[in-house]
């Protein structure tokens, strides 16, 4: 066993952590993403989904998810929204500017004395014209009209935690 293995205390064995060392910097959008692993790790690659949930489960992933290159796919304007919720519609209003497919974060954060948004929403476009368009959409449908929408200048390289 690892010394980090043993770090995370019992429930992971040798292929676990592998299996989080061949996943941890992404898999292939492809029809068998863990075709790769499987073959390496000498498993099926229904073991290595189970594996997956079962470490997620005890929290020794904290999170899977996907990231989807924005830019690549030709969106290239990227504006973030930030709101002046009320305390007690931030719920209801959350999940409304969530269910707009060109958010793809919506998030509450605390309010301070120089900076009164409590909500952001990262709105992604092809142009600015079409971020600043569903801005207000999403303006009227949830009935928020102060906000403001701060664009990226460049992105930077995301990299989550590696063992």
């Amino acid at each position: 066993m690892s010394e980090q293995n043993r770090a995370w205390g019992s429930g992971m064995d040798e292929t676990d952590e592998k299996l989080i060392r061949l996943t941890q910097d992404g898999i292939e959008f492809t029809h068998a993403p863990f075709e790769k692993a499987a073959a390496e790790l000498g498993i099926s690659e229904e073991e290595i989904v189970r594996r997956l949930k079962r470490l997620t489960e005890e929290r020794k992933i904290r999170r899977f998810g996907a990231s989807i290159g924005h830019i690549a796919l030709g969106f290239t304007a990227n504006g973030m929204g930030v709101w002046d919720v009320p305390e007690d519609k931030i719920e209801e209003i959350g999940q409304k500017m969530a269910s707009f497919h060109e958010v793809s974060h919506c998030y509450r954060r605390p309010r301070s004395d120089e900076w009164p948004y409590n909500m952001y929403t990262m709105i992604h476009g092809r142009t600015t014209e079409e971020c600043l368009a569903v801005a207000e959409n999403i303006s009227t449908a949830v009935g928020i009209s102060e906000y403001k929408l701060v664009f990226s200048e460049r992105e930077l390289k995301k990299k989550g935690v590696r063992i």
